[in-house]
This record gives structure tokens, sequence and C-alpha cells, in this order.
């Protein structure tokens, strides 16, 4: 036994308690590094343990939304990552004080080269208190348009429709315009603009209109479907169909899409005409090839010209 000590563990105790550097007062060995890199690790495992703990057992049972409970739980991780650190360093006999000049070269380094990381983090931040977007709200951010699934230290998730998660950084939440449409209140206005034939009975339109709109089980009652009568198209009488929704804030398109089904159904029902666009091309002078004939449109043998007098 002695001669395995001396052997093999005492080399191996030579080799962890050898002083790579100081810092300070304290002696940095492999043995510490060591020993900050496991407890960093356990740290980084309980913090994540607590918040889940902290948001499904305690939070879940006050009138918090989900995009609060969310918010509480990272900033609280987030306090213990940074108390925790400072603990662990303390333990290993590192004076925070000499590290002034170390934080100055980070200070330095993030004002340089890391500012975008330290943009999107302070803007992470201020979402989370500010709360301008949450979890579970209905957002377009330039051409993202989806759902608030995660909101992230660095980085916020999407979710389109179609499936597709989209990470967009925090700080184009604080830089650019974003449209949120369910801050406040998930009760929205869609607009279907629709256009019928000049020879259609206006107020039948209307009224076939409001019937599509509150037989959709969509729309709510309060407040009630309207009709506007925009204006006198190229093609058409252009109206514009106007109903309020909670259920499909995050199905748009397959609200709309419901109501041009219906609103359809019921113009054929009444004979209501749906125009398509036409074009009428008046050729007053000028010259036109058909196959190798050419013709003048001012001269009289011209296929297509009127008779004198018509």
């Amino acid at each position: 036994m002695q001669e395995f000590r001396e052997t093999y563990l005492n080399p191996l105790f030579e080799l962890l308690n050898y002083n790579l550097f100081a810092l300070g007062e304290a002696r940095i060995t492999p043995l510490s590094i060591v020993y900050i890199l496991i407890f960093t690790a356990v740290l980084i495992f309980i913090s994540a343990r607590l918040r889940q703990l902290l948001i499904s057992r305690l939070l879940t049972r006050t009138k918090l939304d989900i995009g609060a409970q969310q918010a509480i739980g990272t900033v609280t991780r987030y306090i213990i990552l940074f108390v925790g650190f400072l603990i662990i360093l303390q333990t290993v006999g590192i004076d925070l004080t000499t590290l002034n000049v170390l934080a100055g070269a980070v200070g330095i380094g993030i004002g340089f080269g890391l500012q975008n990381i330290a943009n999107n983090f302070i803007s992470g931040l201020i979402i989370m208190f500010e709360r301008p977007i949450k979890v579970g709200d209905r957002i377009e951010v330039g051409p993202v348009h989806g759902k608030v699934v995660s909101i992230g230290a660095r980085s916020t998730s999407i979710q389109t429709n179609d499936n597709i998660a989209i990470i967009v950084p925090n700080s184009k939440f604080i830089s650019e315009n974003v449209i949120n449409w369910s801050f406040g209140d998930e009760l929205i206005r869609f607009k279907v603009p629709v256009g019928v034939g000049y020879d259609s009975d206006v107020d039948l339109v209307s009224r076939l209109l409001v019937e599509a709109a509150s037989e959709n089980e969509d729309v709510v009652d309060s407040p009630p479907p309207s009709v506007r009568f925009l204006e006198f198209g190229d093609h058409a009488l252009l109206f514009e169909l106007r109903a309020w929704s909670r259920a499909r804030l995050h199905r748009p398109g397959l609200f709309r899409s419901n109501l041009n089904f219906a609103i359809l159904k019921k113009f054929r029902e009444h004979g209501i005409e749906v125009p398509n666009k036409q074009h009428d091309i008046h050729l007053r002078t000028g010259r036109v090839s058909l196959g190798k004939e050419t013709w003048e449109i001012d001269n009289p043998n011209f296929p297509w010209a009127p008779e004198k007098g018509q």
C-alpha cells in the first residue's frame, strides 16, 4: 500500500495541486479548476430544476399569465446562477477584488466584439420586465408572423402556422415595430374584402354578408359583424365585411377562408354575381400585324373597323 501511494497517489496529488498561476493571494491549481467546473455544472442543473419547480408548483397557482410566470422563473434562475457562481469562486479562495482588471478587460471585449450579444441579452431582460410580448402572444415582427413559444436571454422562439420555429434576436423587439395581436385583449376585428357586380342589390349584398358572419361559430355576437361599402371599383362594387373573433387569433387565414366559403355559397343561392376582372382595349391609331398581313387601324379595310356612321 505504501508503494502504491508513493508510486501513483503522491504524483497525482502533486499534479492536481500544481500551482498554475496566482490570482491575488489565491493559487490556481488543476484541482481548483476541476472544482469550479464540476460545481458550475451542478449549479446550472440545480438552477434549471428550481426554475421548473417555481413555475410548475408555485406560480401556476397564482393569477399570473404564462408569460409572467416564464419571466419570473427565468430572472430567478439568472439570480441563482450569478450568486451561486460568486460563492463557488469564494470557496476556491479567489478574492473577487482581484478580478477588477479582468472585469474591465471583459467589459472592453463586450463593448467591441460582443456588443450584439450584450445588446440581445439586455433586450431580453427589458422584454421580461416590461413584457411588450409574452409566451402565447400572436405577433408580427418584420416578415415573421407566429406564436411566441419561449423567450430566452438572447433570442425568442416564434412558431409559425406551418409548424416552423423561427429564432429572432431579442434586439429586434426593442429596435423595430412589433405588431402584437393579443396585447391586452385577444378580441380581433378581421376585414374581408368582397366585390360584386354593378347590377347587384346592395341591400341584399349587405344582409347576406352579415348573415354569413353571424352563422360562423367563431364570430362573436358583440361587437356584431358589420359591412362597409368602400368604393365603386373598375369592375365591381367593393364591400368590406368586418367581423370580430377571439377563437381564430392564431389561425387568421382559416377564419377568412371559412367566411369566404360562406359568402360565396350565399351569393350563388341568391344570384349575386362576383365579377371577373375585364379589360377593354380600344385601338384608335397605329399599325397591327396579323400573320403576313398588316393593317393601319384608321384604314377602312381593317378587319374590325366600324362602318361609317356607327
